[in-house]
């Protein structure tokens, strides 16, 4: 469905992507996954053909969005980070405006904008101005917005910003939904969100991309354990530098409440420390609440793969 070649898009001095190439296939939910500033955006913008690139090619369904540009936006529904919609019109009303301008005929509009509008859950405030509705709703007028022509593929460009989160959840059962239908490329912080919902992941660090594999695979690939947690009163022993001498830990952080001390460690992979750390602990005549280990997550490989300083 998308097929990106050797891309790059360069600003005055700045390289936002450097010669990036990646596929998604027809009916793949993939999470594209960075920090700020490392391209998502930008190249969501060029596959939507909002701006063009320096270099390279990108395909939507075969059609070159350069070359072929009408037809490759045709079979794109695209929402942005920052929804842009006409707060003075009524759901029902932009919906309709929006369907004509996609090439969406006749009573075919009534059709697609009524389906759009249940499974966005908009049916209660379809006839509302849109500058009155709450933050969660402005967000699903944009998700139907992207939808009313009944595209097949949808690129999502954080799609729950600013969401509490009972609404982070309806969005997300929503594109689990829409995957059923749809191919989805979809850019979020919340990287829990990307495990449940997506079936392979790109990760893009300073304009290149570093990783695509599905999050099982890449949690397999993790040089570092998830880590350690320990809950213990250390009396006048200094917790962090005694935990820090052994073999196997990286870093140890702690936070105090009261007598109690809690330290996270980092540790190498495949490494499961809680033997020795509890006889440390007997060994310093520790007082033990809890000494437990934490799985690797997808966030565990994301700051790896973006901060491979840390």
């Amino acid at each position: 469905m998308i097929k990106v070649e050797n891309l790059s898009k360069r600003y005055a001095g700045v390289t936002a992507i450097n010669n990036i190439s990646f596929e998604v296939g027809k009916g793949e939910i993939v999470g594209f996954l960075g920090p700020n500033g490392a391209g998502k955006s930008t190249t969501m913008r060029i596959l939507s053909s909002f701006m063009p690139a320096t270099s390279g090619t990108a395909s939507i369904a075969g059609y070159d969005v350069f070359e072929n540009s009408l037809q490759a936006r045709a079979r794109i529904g695209y929402m942005p980070e920052n929804v842009p919609l006409y707060a003075d019109m009524r759901v029902t009303e932009y919906l309709n405006y929006r369907a004509a301008l996609k090439g969406v005929k006749g009573r075919r509009i009534r059709e697609r904008v009524g389906d759009v509008k249940e499974l966005c859950n908009l049916k209660d405030v379809e006839n509302k101005i849109i500058g009155a509705l709450s933050k969660g709703y402005r967000q699903r007028v944009g998700l139907a917005d992207a939808l009313v022509h009944d595209p097949d593929l949808l690129i999502l460009d954080e799609p729950t910003i600013g969401l509490d989160p009972n609404q982070i959840r309806q969005v997300r059962e929503l594109i689990k939904n829409l995957g059923k239908r749809h191919t989805i490329l979809l850019s979020t912080h919340i990287l829990p969100e990307v495990e449940m919902t997506c079936s392979r992941v790109i990760i893009i660090n300073k304009g290149r991309i570093e990783a695509s594999d599905t999050p099982q695979n890449l949690l397999k690939q993790l040089r570092t354990a998830g880590g350690i947690r320990l809950e213990a009163k250390t009396g006048t022993d200094n917790g962090v530098v005694e935990l820090a001498k052994i073999t196997g830990v990286k870093d140890v952080t702690a936070e105090k409440d009261g007598e109690w001390n809690t330290f996270l460690l980092r540790v190498e992979a495949n490494s499961d420390l809680r033997e020795e750390i509890y006889r440390l602990s007997v060994d310093r005549r520790w007082t033990v609440r809890e000494l437990s280990r934490r799985k690797a997550t997808l966030e565990d490989v994301f700051v790896e793969i973006t901060h491979a300083d840390i």
